[in-house]
């Protein structure tokens, strides 16, 4: 996982008011709660004192009770009251656990995973998807790095063989491009656009992406750094995923199916319902495979032999290891000139 960016971890009813809820993501035990105004605080899982999960004790008003002592920490992770002490004794600042800052929206619970700084960057999301969709998700667990579950969807060969009996029925092997363009704007070149375009093959030769006509449209797909991705099936129609990522082999995938040509309350709820199964099926003819890969995670330059529709999957791996590294890897060394 790459510091300092923030990462989707959880959906927002996840976490409530009454009880803390721990987790693991990337590699951390967290513990979330909402404070008396409902908004959450996700801190590490230890009170300093005895090391104990804090995530076993309770919450008191603006406040996280370790179920061990009693020790108080607030928002902000600082200990508030040391019972053991007295009410009236000041609490020494060591007494605090490290927190990160938190941001709530659009259903999602997003955190800050670095280093504390004054002026952090936007919170990522797809402005496309607004409040006239409806969504229903999936959640799902994969045995595999974040990593790997995100180059499946910006895959854009593997749709007639892992997914024949469903949205690869077409049979359209031959992949022109793909064409792929990083969104230079608030987001620091972040956000990586992708045109398709699969077709029948009948002897013709593919298309290289410079070859690909200019497009006219939105992307078919998009991806955000460092953990979300938005699938443009129509303007009426979207799936969303989020990967967040448990450790360095498991990922928790948030799977939405979006929608807005049924708006009508009850008639809605049923079409986001009967999305769910086929959705779920999609999701399981990648998992299965994803979950094969050897290592778990991808590397830029990790002994596979890549092809000129993969070049999606180059460009992801390129600037993930500029974020890893700090410097920029040329595409030519990943997979040589396409010929």
């Amino acid at each position: 996982m790459i510091r300092n960016q923030w990462y989707t971890i959880l959906e927002s009813n996840e976490v409530n008011s009454s009880k803390p809820l721990a987790v693991k993501r990337m590699g951390e035990k967290l513990v979330l709660w909402r404070d008396s105004s409902g908004k959450v605080t996700c801190m590490h899982d230890i009170c300093p004192h005895r090391r104990v999960a804090l995530s076993m004790g309770q919450i008191l008003g603006d406040c996280l009770e370790c179920p061990f002592h009693g020790f108080q920490f607030d928002q902000r992770g600082q200990c508030q009251l040391i019972p053991a002490n007295g009410q009236n004794t000041p609490v020494p600042k060591a007494f605090r656990v490290d927190t990160y800052p938190t941001f709530e929206a659009h259903g999602l619970i997003t955190i800050w995973w670095g280093e504390p700084r004054q002026d952090l960057p936007p919170v990522p999301f797809f402005e496309a998807l607004d409040d006239t969709f409806s969504y229903i998700t999936i959640r799902d667990h994969w045995a595999t790095h974040y990593s790997r579950a995100i180059e499946n969807q910006l895959d854009v060969v593997h749709l007639p063989f892992l997914h024949r009996t469903t949205i690869g029925r077409s049979g359209h092997k031959l992949v022109n491009g793909p064409l792929v363009r990083w969104e230079d704007h608030a987001f620091e070149r972040d956000r990586l656009n992708l045109w398709m375009n699969n077709q029948l093959d009948t002897g013709q030769r593919p298309l290289k992406p410079d070859e690909m006509p200019e497009p006219t449209g939105h992307p078919g797909l998009q991806f955000q750094f460092p953990n979300i991705w938005h699938n443009w099936i129509s303007d009426e129609v979207r799936v969303f995923a989020a990967f967040a990522p448990i450790d360095d082999e498991n990922t928790l995938m948030y799977v939405r199916f979006y929608q807005r040509f049924m708006r009508t309350p009850v008639l809605r709820e049923l079409v986001n319902l009967a999305s769910w199964p086929l959705n779920l099926i999609i999701l399981r003819q990648d998992k299965y495979t994803v979950q094969t890969h050897d290592p778990k995670a991808s590397d830029l330059k990790g002994g596979e032999k890549l092809i000129q529709g993969d070049l999606p999957v180059i460009e992801f791996r390129r600037r993930r290891d500029e974020l890893k590294h700090t410097l920029s890897v040329p595409l030519d060394d990943a997979i040589g000139t396409f010929k």
